[in-house]
């Protein structure tokens, strides 16, 4: 089909464009065709052909273009459509659903999304009483359609109109008058439902559809007193295996929406009906039948987690939301594995935060009666949550994919965060109750444990301290005793008590004497690449946050690490991070030890530089160099002495002093030393983006780390990032340049080389810009970034360049800054915009009076869809805003909607 043929829009074209579409094995043919059927779809033929194209004796596929162009036309069209020819059109349409009662269904439901669109649209003055006169019109005998075709076609019709309305593109005005209409045509609705559902002889898929149906009236808000019989109806249909799916569906919607709070008889009513569903829950459970469970769950969770407060406020019924507090709590801790053996309990966990969260918005004295009655039951809570967070047997786990795998971390992440709100709650008597488990378990030698009960509690402790100050915890000091007696014989236990021992980094820094029970056990764990993540990142917090109790472990810690650097044992992340924890480690050593382990710590890695370095440039080592360089980035990053004596002060006791800094930084004493070498480097990669990344990072991170400190290196690095830049320009030397002028712009010992450098970048960049951006956006970036840098308009009556430079070129600025307003930009970007017409106007009024007085003169600009008035409005709006920023933002996000007509639309509506 030729795209070109856009105005031969006949019923033979669409039906040889509709056949390409399906059954052309040619992609690019299959594209062109749906192309010319959208516009074929929009065209004023459309009106013409749809009819025919639903004619009997055409295939369903034809049928249903026809049908939903019909849709397109008068969801998205209306305007067009005359009012004379509104009756004609629904007579159609009614007509033709009632031809396809008995035919396809897709179709069927196309129609019927037609028909509801048009009842939208007419609602309420144009077709009063809609729904009624549906509801009315298939109930009459009619034609050769038997009763239950025209009942299910009817059906279908009730349950997309809600729908249709959800998604209908009415503008908020109308959509508020037309949700009303709808709210008082349930009263149609409601008998004719009831009926159906409760009628003995009504078949299985008619009430299937009824429930649907209710499930798709309940999102318009319909009171919850006024569909009480239905929804006791689908209680009822819950026994019925082929409505179970769709009974369930029914009665989460009806009492999820937040509006049937204000039901409370009705709600209480729905407790005792929930509850009586506990036996089936049960012998859905025994028999293995998953669905079954996890559908009565989600009933209990959506009456328990939407209505908490509602019902717990209910104190005279306070037994019975007991009772179903109880029936979420067996759903919480259902036997089986997750996602193996069960999908139903994760839930729940949700509704266990939410009805802690109600129940400490009570006042203090109503808190406290809650608390008593359920202080017990999150205590339980925490047994079941840990119950479910242990580990199959190893033969079990090893049979998993790696997608369930997967999914039981997640879960035990959300068991994780539970425990942690849990802990508000209960306090230091949970971690003690948690202590008190782990030490039965630890040390009763008469108590046969496994070693996934081990974990799970300890991987409790873990979730509370990973986020709670336990500093104040008196039993923290007793598990510090305790993990070194667990008997760690898995990988996962091992993880675990990796973990907790990070997690507790904060409070070993202030109990420093205990850090000789755990420091072995994480450097042992370094040397088993299973335990990777779980070690390095362990090692990582200690030495961030104990790093001034480390000095008698360091020439340990620095062996240990270095060891299994060399021999490769983790990943390139954890390398980098094991790097990042060995510069907290090294900042808190006097200088000469930082060098001594420094020159340790990277000889090997630098003589493996030299060597990579005059070799030919190939994939292989291009891949070592950039590890290299990245290890060096990473131990830059945290290598920082500076702040020793800024935390020595609070963080530090009091009797360990800063050394004082003697001499230049040991990260620039290094750094000067490799300086060749990476030059050398450079000169053979210098076309590699990621070689070239690489280094600017080890400079990027040393200036962020180091800042002032970074001084003695800045000539040399101004010159070489120069003479990089002018050779092969690069987004990554912008990024370094940035942070140069960032830090040493204002310093006049370091003005020229990084005013020189400034001059360079932006001279070759401009020659760039010359033949074409669009071609190197990442160096567009950095670079806009880099100027970002400087300021401009602000200093225009100051600096007489600057003057000159807004005179000769302003009106060209706001010229530009017009066009992006008047549509040219993506309405995402008008607050940046807005900025710069509030900076012209603030610095520069009378230009910008000029400029846009002679830009909006211009017939059509910035826009066509605006008029003189309106542009006249703008400016003097805009001229009057010289102090409020955020008024001229909404003045331009005003003139931007009018400028695309958008303006009035539900377009603007979020904006």
């Amino acid at each position: 089909m030729d795209s070109d043929t856009t105005a031969d829009f006949t019923v033979e074209n669409v039906e040889k464009a509709l056949h390409q579409l399906y059954y052309d094995p040619n992609m690019e043919n299959k594209n062109l065709a749906q192309k010319w059927l959208m516009q074929a779809q929009v065209s004023p033929q459309a009106w013409h052909f749809c009819w025919i194209l639903l004619r009997p004796d055409k295939v369903p596929e034809i049928q249903y273009f026809g049908a939903s162009a019909l849709h397109t036309k008068i969801s998205r069209y209306w305007g067009d459509i005359p009012a004379e020819q509104y009756d004609s059109l629904k007579s159609q349409l009614f007509s033709q659903i009632a031809h396809f009662a008995s035919g396809s269904k897709i179709v069927l439901t196309r129609l019927c999304v037609a028909l509801a669109s048009l009842a939208l649209n007419m609602m309420p003055e144009t077709w009063p009483g809609a729904v009624t006169e549906m509801v009315r019109m298939f109930q009459e005998e009619g034609g050769d359609v038997d009763g239950r075709a025209r009942c299910l076609a009817l059906l279908e019709l009730l349950t997309v109109l809600p729908e249709e309305f959800q998604t209908s593109r009415l503008p908020q005005y109308r959509k508020g008058q037309v949700r009303g209409a709808l709210g008082r045509e349930w009263a149609a609705v409601y008998p004719l439902l009831q009926q159906l559902l409760q009628q003995p002889d009504s078949p299985p898929l008619v009430k299937a559809r009824v429930l649907k149906c209710l499930s798709s009236w309940v999102l318009l808000d319909v009171p919850l007193n006024q569909s009480e019989g239905l929804v006791e109806a689908a209680f009822t249909a819950l026994a019925d295996p082929e409505l179970f799916d769709t009974a369930v569906e029914a009665i989460v919607n009806t009492i999820s929406q937040p509006d049937s709070q204000r039901y409370v008889n009705t709600l209480l009513k729905l407790v005792p009906q929930v509850l009586q569903l506990q036996d089936q829950l049960r012998d859905a459970i025994q028999n293995g039948d998953m669905e079954t469970s996890h559908g009565i769950c989600r009933i209990a969770v959506s009456l328990g987690e939407t209505h908490s407060r509602t019902l717990l406020a209910q104190v005279d019924h306070w037994q019975s939301f007991l009772a179903l507090v109880n029936m979420i709590m067996f759903c919480t801790g259902i036997p089986g594995h997750y996602p193996v053996n069960e999908t139903t309990s994760s839930l729940t966990l949700s509704f266990w935060y939410t009805l802690q969260e109600d129940i400490m918005s009570f006042e203090a004295d109503k808190q406290a009666v809650y608390l008593q009655v359920y202080r017990p039951v999150y205590f339980q809570l925490v047994d079941v949550l840990l119950h479910k967070a242990q580990f199959p047997s190893d033969e079990e786990y090893a049979s998993w994919s790696s997608d369930e795998k997967e999914q039981f971390r997640i879960y035990r992440v959300d068991i994780s965060d539970t425990l942690m709100y849990v802990y508000e709650m209960l306090g230091a008597e949970l971690l003690s109750n948690l202590y008190d488990k782990l030490g039965r378990l630890l040390t009763n030698t008469e108590l046969t444990s496994t070693w996934q009960h081990t974990e799970a509690l300890l991987y409790g402790f873990q979730s509370i301290a990973e986020t709670i100050d336990v500093n104040y915890s008196d039993v923290i000091p007793g598990l510090i005793g305790l993990i070194p007696r667990i008997n760690v014989s898995n990988v996962q236990l091992a993880d675990t008590v990796m973990f907790t021992i990070g997690a507790l980094a904060e409070w070993l820094a202030d109990h420093p004497v205990m850090l000789s029970s755990v420091l072995p056990l994480v450097l042992q764990a370094l040397g088993n690449p299973e335990l990777s993540i779980s070690s390095v990142s362990t090692l990582k917090k200690i030495c961030r946050e104990c790093k001034y109790d480390l000095p008698p472990y360091a020439s340990n810690i620095v062996a240990v690490s270095q060891e299994v650097l060399i021999k490769q044992i983790h990943k390139t992340s954890q390398c980098m991070w094991l790097m990042q924890a060995l510069g907290f480690l090294l900042s808190a050593l006097p200088v000469d030890e930082i060098l001594r382990n420094l020159h340790t710590l990277i000889t090997p890695y630098i003589q493996q530089l030299e060597k990579l370095a005059h070799e030919t440039p190939n994939p292989s080592n291009k891949l070592a160099i950039i590890h290299i360089l990245g290890l060096l980035s990473n131990l830059f990053t945290t290598l920082d002495i500076s702040k020793q004596e800024e935390e020595s002060g609070e963080n530090a006791p009091p009797s360990k002093p800063a050394p004082p800094q003697t001499g230049p930084n040991p990260v620039v004493v290094v750094l000067q030393q490799v300086f060749a070498l990476i030059q050398t480097v450079l000169s053979k990669w210098l076309n590699d983006s990621q070689v070239v990344e690489a280094v600017c990072a080890i400079f990027e991170k040393s200036v962020k780390t180091l800042l002032h400190d970074f001084a003695p290196m800045v000539s040399q690095l101004s010159e070489m990032l120069g003479q990089m830049y002018s050779t092969i320009p690069q987004a990554s030397a912008l990024d370094l340049t940035r942070q140069m002028v960032h830090i040493f712009a204002s310093e006049t010992n370091h003005f020229p080389p990084i005013k020189a450098l400034f001059e360079l970048v932006t001279s070759v960049t401009l020659g760039i810009f010359q033949q074409g951006p669009r071609d190197h956006p990442d160096i567009v970036d950095s670079f806009m970034q880099l100027q970002a840098q400087t300021e401009l308009i602000p200093r225009c009556s100051d600096v007489p360049p600057v003057a000159q430079v807004l005179q000769g070129d302003g009106k060209l600025l706001l010229v530009a800054v017009l066009e992006a307003i008047g549509g040219q930009s993506s309405r995402s970007l008008m607050d940046h915009f807005a900025e710069v017409l509030f900076s012209l106007n603030k610095h520069c009024f009378a230009l910008l009076t000029l400029w846009l007085k002679e830009a909006l003169r211009s017939p059509g600009f910035p826009s066509s869809r605006v008029t003189e008035e309106q542009k006249e409005t703008f400016s003097q709006q805009l001229l009057r805003e010289r102090v409020n920023k955020r008024r001229v933002k909404d003045i331009v996000k005003e003139f931007t909607l009018l400028c695309r007509g958008l303006h009035g639309t539900e377009y603007a509506a979020d904006y």
